[in-house]
């Protein structure tokens, strides 16, 4: 199994920055794909960003130029650095993984989600 530790949110005021972590571990062969969603009460859960092992990345239009993904592989940690936040971001922040273990079968795996409260 792959289980994944998130850290760093919280309550900030709008204009505010945060960082999230989101740390794998277990029986890890290789991590393809990293990253973060986010849902507000009431609401789905929306792609934020994402990044592949070749450090490509994706963005919501709603973050473009205020966030950015990045990842240390040698941790098997992805990171969201979040600057400028408004109210519209207070949402739990669930980070995802997917890539394969030891045994060579492929997972996707969620994080347990971490609130983000912005205020105004």
């Amino acid at each position: 199994q792959v289980q994944l530790v998130e850290s760093g949110g919280g309550l900030v005021q709008a204009g505010g920055s945060l960082r999230l972590s989101c740390a794998a571990s277990g029986s890890v062969f290789s991590i393809n794909n990293m990253g973060w969603y986010r849902q507000a009460p009431g609401k789905q859960r929306d792609l934020v960003a994402t990044i592949t092992a070749g450090g490509d990345t994706e963005y919501a239009d709603s973050v473009k130029g205020r966030f950015t993904i990045s990842r240390d592989s040698a941790k098997n940690t992805v990171y969201l650095l979040m600057n400028s936040l408004t109210p519209e971001d207070t949402a739990v922040y669930y980070c995802t993984v997917d890539g394969s273990y030891v045994s060579r079968s492929r997972f996707v795996s969620w994080g347990q989600g971490t609130q983000v409260t912005v205020s105004s």
